[in-house]
């Protein structure tokens, strides 16, 4: 029989307005399904995350499974799945099942497929940009490249600025060769509005080089140059020239050359300009785009933890306050069985107790990291501490007492994420029992071995058995990345006695280091 939203057929819960609460706290694709997993009830936006009407899907089987042995875990695990639209295009679901009275089921989702692909090319973007990790590397890249300007022989200063807009502030990315002159920006900007001609503004708007001879006599002489006097005045120097920085049919900006006297800019020096200009051009624009990956990861990052909130906190509490409610009635009952009672606590008591741990784990991954007072070993432990009182999987974490390394703190973290991950996989796929963490120093390597007792990744589609090697997941990527961003290596496959191992290994001199991608050319 089809089922609407006003007209309730969830045994145990018993009013539409429950029907109405379930879809109020789904923020994605709600439905209910029966103990057969079939449709029973949708919202609109289960709707349309399926793509057909509710008439065509009422009744017709969803595409989740509810054969797992431990359908209480469905509710504290994500998992995906795939739905054929009706024009054959393939979706990825993400989806949480939970149990409801009466062998119903309600199952949250929500589309995906868009989702794994920007995350698949921000991942890619970031491998390409990761020779300028930040902007403070940036900054440091571009003084090299100013430095690098001025150590030809008739080259006396040189600036690198970046501007967005001809009526933006300009910003000062590099600069060599000239004394204190901090507040270069400040002084220029006081210029402009005094009237004088910034000759760089041209090459900025023509998207040509500009050159011009005897140039500091003309600007010491001009009472608009004024404020920038005592700056321009320290250098040696006679002529300029203005070569703009362009990317992808774009000018970011300009590099401004100051020659020493008798040296005027010829075309050899011209050309040197411009493949500095294309270098330094190239390095802003990577800079700029793994600003952006980073702050959509950060964005990426809320919403997981919003989502997180939302499926198991929210709805642990939505099931409390049902049962707190099933259980006042019950006491307003002179007849109420004391044995019922006494079950509907107890429910509520492991809600609640479930709930805390939910909670508890977020708040672990919003402050996963105390490594300044703990070190690396510690803040492992204590996350190993925490997974294990939130699940049933034991995890050992092994160090010689002997252990002895001073990581720089960035490197902590990032071996701290990869464990992390590496930990969370086992959960989510291995099916284990066991995992142990074992850190080892030799020859001057670090190394950390996470080996679990379990299956290894869930055998899917494309793969045929559980020990077949890993695909380039992006969870795995990321590990990976954050092992090379130090020199090391990461290894992800079959341990011979069984189970799965992750391994990285991070060489001593990239301890103190800065990361691979900021200390060297890719």
């Amino acid at each position: 029989m089809k089922c609407r939203v006003d007209e309730p057929s969830v045994p145990g819960l018993g009013a539409d307005s429950v029907l109405r609460a379930l879809v109020a706290v789904s923020a994605d694709g709600l439905a209910l399904l029966d103990r057969h997993g079939r449709f029973t009830v949708l919202n609109a936006a289960a709707l349309d995350v399926l793509g057909l009407p509710a008439d065509d899907l009422i009744g017709h089987p969803a595409p989740f499974p509810l054969g797992d042995a431990d359908l209480a875990g469905l509710r504290d695990h994500r998992r995906r799945t795939v739905w054929l639209t009706p024009d054959g295009r393939r979706r990825d679901l993400e989806y949480r099942l939970v149990p409801l009275a009466g062998g119903a089921y309600a199952a949250w989702f929500s589309d995906v497929t868009n989702v794994l692909r920007q995350q698949e090319r921000l991942t890619a973007i970031t491998r390409a940009a990761s020779s300028v990790a930040d902007a403070g590397s940036l900054r440091g890249t571009l003084d090299a490249v100013a430095n690098e300007i001025v150590m030809t022989a008739n080259i006396a200063a040189v600036q690198i600025l970046a501007i967005d807009n001809p009526s933006d502030e300009l910003r000062v990315l590099g600069m060599a060769g000239f004394g204190d002159a901090a507040d270069f920006v400040q002084r220029l900007s006081a210029c402009r509005r005094l009237g004088a001609r910034v000759r760089f503004m041209d090459a900025i708007q023509t998207r040509e080089p500009v050159v011009v001879l005897n140039r500091k006599p003309a600007i010491l002489a001009d009472p608009t140059w004024a404020p920038l006097h005592e700056i321009m005045d320290y250098p040696n120097w006679d002529s300029f020239a203005s070569m703009p920085l362009i990317v992808r049919g774009r000018t970011i900006g300009v590099i401004n050359a100051y020659y020493v006297p008798g040296d005027d800019p010829g075309p050899s020096s011209l050309a040197f300009l411009e493949a500095m200009a294309d270098h330094a051009a190239i390095a802003i624009d990577i800079a700029a785009h793994l600003a952006r990956t980073r702050s959509q990861a950060q964005s990426d990052e809320r919403r997981r933890l919003a989502r997180d909130l939302h499926d198991s906190v929210v709805q642990q509490l939505f099931s409390m306050r049902m049962q707190a409610e099933a259980l006042r009635s019950q006491v307003d009952n002179a007849d109420a069985d004391p044995a019922r009672m006494r079950s509907r606590a107890q429910e509520l008591a492991d809600l609640s107790r479930t709930a805390l741990a939910d909670l508890r784990g977020l708040v672990f991954e919003l402050h996963p990291l105390e490594l300044a007072e703990l070190g690396l070993v510690e803040a492992v432990r204590a996350h190993a501490a925490s997974l294990q009182a939130r699940t049933a999987l034991v995890v050992d974490v092994q160090a010689p007492e002997e252990l002895d390394f001073d990581l720089a703190i960035e490197i902590q973290e990032d071996l701290y994420r990869i464990v992390q991950e590496a930990l969370h996989n086992v959960v989510k796929h291995a099916r284990a029992s066991t995992v142990a963490v074992r850190f080892a120093l030799a020859d001057r390597v670090l190394s950390i071995d996470v080996t679990d007792d379990g299956c290894g990744p869930e055998p899917g589609p494309e793969r045929a058995a559980p020990t077949r090697a890993p695909r380039a997941t992006l969870g795995l990527v990321s590990m990976r990345e954050r092992a090379e961003r130090w020199g090391g290596q990461l290894y992800a496959g079959p341990h011979p006695t069984g189970g799965w191992t992750v391994k990285v290994t991070v060489p001593a001199a990239a301890w103190h280091n800065q990361p691979v991608e900021e200390t060297t050319s890719r």
